[in-house]
């Protein structure tokens, strides 16, 4: 089990306009106020090899803030994000993971990219959802400890996103690979069934909760 202490915060730092000191009136705030506010995302996560890590919350509630300053504490070496995966037009998808061809369709199946078509199409031409599915499959090809993805299964049909979220939940405890996700979407969550579920806040701080443990803090 590793531990990992999270926080990012954020102050004000912009020009008060015309327009800004209107609105500071109207709320009844003043330009001290707003310099001393901050906004503050932290979390404190123990995870195992092998878990599935999902942030969710509304939109601007620092998912992506967590799941990046996560990203930091991990050694580069043991770690892959999707955002990181490039497209490349030189050559096709089947070709763009090594291994032999078992091993390849295995890696897209898992990333739900079965279609004859799209496998043989190069990544750059792919649709965006197409593209998603893509950057995973190369992402779980790489055999890194931990597998970061933002937006996970934001921009694919909902079908396909609860396919993806059992399959992915299946090779995580197959192989070990911990997987840090980050999305708004709840309907996933019965498919992915995520060992650590973070919660975040428009105001107030990220609940924690522990599937085997059955308690949040």
């Amino acid at each position: 089990m590793a531990t990992f202490s999270v926080s990012k915060s954020f102050t004000w730092h912009g020009t008060i306009t015309d327009k800004v000191a209107l609105v500071c009136r109207v709320f009844g705030l003043t330009a001290d106020d707003l310099r001393e506010k901050s906004i503050s995302h932290r979390c404190r996560l123990e995870i195992n090899e092998g878990d599935i890590v999902y942030i969710t919350g509304p939109s601007g509630t620092g998912k992506s803030v967590l799941m990046q300053e996560l990203e930091k504490c991990i050694p580069q070496e043991q770690r892959v994000s999707l955002s990181e995966i490039e497209l490349p037009s030189d050559r096709t998808v089947i070709d763009c993971i090594e291994g032999d061809l078992l091993t390849t369709l295995k890696m897209f199946s898992v990333a739900g990219l079965n279609d004859t078509f799209c496998v043989l199409n190069q990544p750059s031409n792919l649709s965006e959802g197409e593209k998603w599915r893509f950057r995973l499959a190369v992402a779980i090809s790489k055999k890194k400890k931990y597998v970061f993805a933002d937006e996970f299964c934001s921009n694919i049909s909902r079908i396909g996103a609860l396919v993806i979220s059992y399959s992915v939940h299946k090779y995580a405890k197959r192989y070990g690979t911990t997987f840090i996700l980050a999305s708004s979407a709840q309907d996933i969550l019965a498919e992915l069934a995520p060992d650590v579920l973070v919660s975040t806040q428009m105001y107030g701080p990220s609940e924690v909760t522990y599937k085997k443990k059955g308690w949040a803090r």
